[in-house]
């Protein structure tokens, strides 16, 4: 019965989170929560296309070039991973977010 219940709480969420894009489609923010959550369910050409879209919007926006390598990679485009990842790092780096670079720099790692 919980996993039910996840699941329909996961999908209202989702909806949720497409409606704020919808009614926000300037706000980098929205697209980034969607694309997030069509991470969390492994809908990796969902969220790469959310994620685009926020990225877009605010080229610098770390976070959200962190999570579109994740969905590259999420959807077997190492070479598109690799490119944002390290594109992420770089704003990271920019940024004076040295832990996040790290961060990136596994991910990175873990590609090959």
């Amino acid at each position: 019965m919980s996993l039910l219940y996840h699941r329909l709480m996961s999908d209202a969420r989702l909806e949720q989170f497409k409606q704020m894009a919808a009614e926000f489609p300037d706000a980098p923010m929205a697209h980034f929560s969607l694309g997030k959550a069509y991470l969390e369910r492994r809908q990796y050409a969902e969220a790469a296309q959310a994620l685009e879209t926020a990225v877009r919007l605010d080229p610098q926006y770390a976070a959200a070039l962190v999570s579109l390598g994740d969905a590259y990679a999420g959807a077997g485009q190492t070479q598109k991973a690799r490119e944002v990842l390290t594109r992420a790092r770089d704003t990271a780096l920019a940024q004076s977010h040295a832990s996040l670079a790290e961060e990136i720099d596994e991910r990175l790692s873990g590609l090959d």
